[in-house]
């Protein structure tokens, strides 16, 4: 890990670096795959499962009884906990849910938005090390709750050729329409362009590696749409003294267990939490399965010493983090300052784990300072909206001065006729 104890703040925008790739390289490798995908659909996904997965399997759909069988290899506690994750993921997101609102702009001229739903979504779920069922929580839920017809998901298979059990429990439990044996940037292929079994979506929702990310911006050469541009997993903490070093300590590692190119930040005012911190990162990480993922994520990371809280949510709102986590005294103080974060947790009982898996909020976030500009997934994601006017004879006779004016002014002329055609009549 990195310290830097009161850096300035022209060195601030060297620190909200995140680690680099070689996009170059990335890029070519995504172009042969689209295009034998492209020219080969199933085979080609066959053929990337012997040689990234080493799954030597006859058939990339995912049968009805396979996910039947699911019921018996997944415990009833876990079975539970999924139950009560749906719950609370449907219940936030419902509440998202709009009424019409009808709007006279004048008299005569009423104009309202309605929302559809986009038809053909496609979700892409890590399989591999951290086989993300949670994530098919997160988008599935709102998917269904918007409307969509079509909900395709795809996720890498083990070298068994299974997809992992709690993978298709959740998928069955949120009305997933059809599961497909396939990952990385060949599934992103698949959904974008389609394939003899995967049906092509509009929208490609889901977090990934390098390759998934680059995958998915891609697709977008091809008319699709993504949910946002995503990286690796991010957090940053800011501790004032009241802050319990442990509590902290164990957020950073839970995000730094993601990947060895997750990243954490740690920013604190005291020197005694600052520094207890770092020697609870350090007795912990003993303790983890994953430590190796971890330790290789704390050598990207940094931990900064501040002078003042207001510092410190400066530099987040530059750095711009997936997850911000204010373990301060007085939180409610600072809400208003922040521009600039994905998704914020407050106290220190409000753990980072919590939105991953259960409070009811989306953990689908952008990362990579995207969270300057974007959100995350809700269920606007997964609709369009679509606007709607009506002009009565006496709302265009109240406006259609208006709109000659300006459309002769422009030099539209056949827009103004529009208009003049109605009212001389």
């Amino acid at each position: 890990m990195k310290i830097y104890r009161y850096p300035n703040q022209e060195n601030w925008q060297e620190l909200t670096k995140r680690p680099a790739f070689t996009r170059e390289e990335i890029s070519k490798t995504i172009i042969d795959i689209f295009s034998e995908v492209e020219k080969n659909g199933d085979k080609a996904l066959l053929e990337f499962n012997k040689k990234f997965d080493s799954a030597n399997i006859e058939n990339i759909t995912v049968s009805t009884e396979e996910i039947q069988n699911t019921e018996s290899l997944i415990s009833e506690e876990l079975k539970e906990a999924i139950q009560q994750a749906k719950e609370n993921i449907t219940k936030f997101h419902a509440s998202q849910q709009s009424e019409i609102e009808k709007i006279e702009t004048k008299k005569g001229v009423v104009c309202w938005r309605e929302n559809r739903a986009i038809e053909k979504v496609g979700i892409y779920i890590p399989g591999g090390t951290a086989p993300l069922f949670s994530t098919v929580l997160m988008l599935a839920i709102p998917a269904q709750l918007a409307g969509s017809k079509e909900i395709i998901l795809c996720s890498p298979p083990d070298k068994n050729g299974n997809i992992n059990p709690a993978i298709l429990y959740a998928a069955q439990l949120c009305g997933v329409s059809k599961i497909f044996k396939t990952g990385g940037a060949q599934a992103i292929a698949a959904m974008t362009l389609g394939t003899e079994s995967i049906p092509n979506v509009y929208k490609i929702f889901g977090p990934g590696n390098q390759f998934v990310v680059a995958a998915k911006e891609y697709a977008q050469n091809y008319g699709v749409a993504i949910d946002m541009p995503a990286g690796p997993s991010e957090v940053l903490v800011i501790a004032d003294e009241q802050a319990i070093p442990a509590f902290c300590a164990a957020d950073l590692l839970s995000q730094a267990e993601h990947g060895s190119d997750s990243q954490v930040i740690f920013i604190s005012t005291e020197v005694k939490v600052f520094n207890e911190t770092i020697e609870e990162i350090e007795k912990q990480i003993k303790e983890l399965p994953r430590n190796e993922f971890a330790q290789q994520s704390l050598n990207n990371s940094h931990f900064i010493l501040l002078n003042t809280i207001k510092e410190a949510i400066e530099f987040s709102n530059l750095y711009a983090p997936e997850h911000l986590i204010l373990a301060l005294n007085e939180f409610d103080n600072y809400i208003p300052q922040i521009q600039n974060a994905g998704s914020v947790f407050l106290g220190n009982y409000s753990c980072e784990s919590a939105g991953d898996y259960a409070s009811g909020t989306n953990h689908t976030l952008p990362t990579n300072g995207f969270a300057k500009n974007y959100s995350g997934v809700s269920l606007d994601s997964f609709v369009k909206k679509i606007t709607f006017q009506y002009l009565s004879k006496e709302g265009l006779q109240n406006l259609g001065k208006t709109i000659e004016i300006m459309a002769e002014a422009e030099g539209l002329f056949a827009h103004k006729n529009a208009v003049t055609i109605r009212l001389n009549q």
